[in-house]
């Protein structure tokens, strides 16, 4: 209906034909501009949303291996075969000390590092 060179239009009304047209393109123009506004601030909430995750998920590996430290000493000193300090109250206290100091120092690394 835009092309001049149809003649499906009347010459007096090619003007408002043009008219509608640019205002058709105007409002495709800006519809596309929209949808790729909303399409960016989707892309930026997911992007905040892998870095929050990525945040909580330093936080809790931090935990955990402070909490593997403990774990894994009372588990070798629970075990049934004789090592350092069996049966004496010197196993308990290198344990004690051993769990102690492991976990402090994961600890203070941890937060040093910002991941607690």
């Amino acid at each position: 209906m835009t092309r001049r060179d149809v003649g499906l239009v009347p010459a007096e009304m090619t003007q408002y034909y043009q008219d509608v047209y640019d205002h058709v393109l105007r409002a495709t123009e800006w519809t596309e501009s929209l949808r790729d506004l909303v399409t960016t601030i989707l892309e930026t909430n997911v992007t905040i949303q892998g870095n929050r995750l990525n945040v909580i998920t330093k936080k809790v590996t931090s935990w955990a291996a402070i909490i593997a430290v403990p774990t894994a000493i009372t588990g070798f000193y629970g075990q049934n075969l004789p090592y350092p300090g069996f049966g004496r109250e010197s196993g308990v206290i290198t344990s004690s000390v051993l769990i102690v100091a492991l976990s402090g120092s994961l600890y203070v690394t941890f937060k040093r590092k910002g991941w607690l």
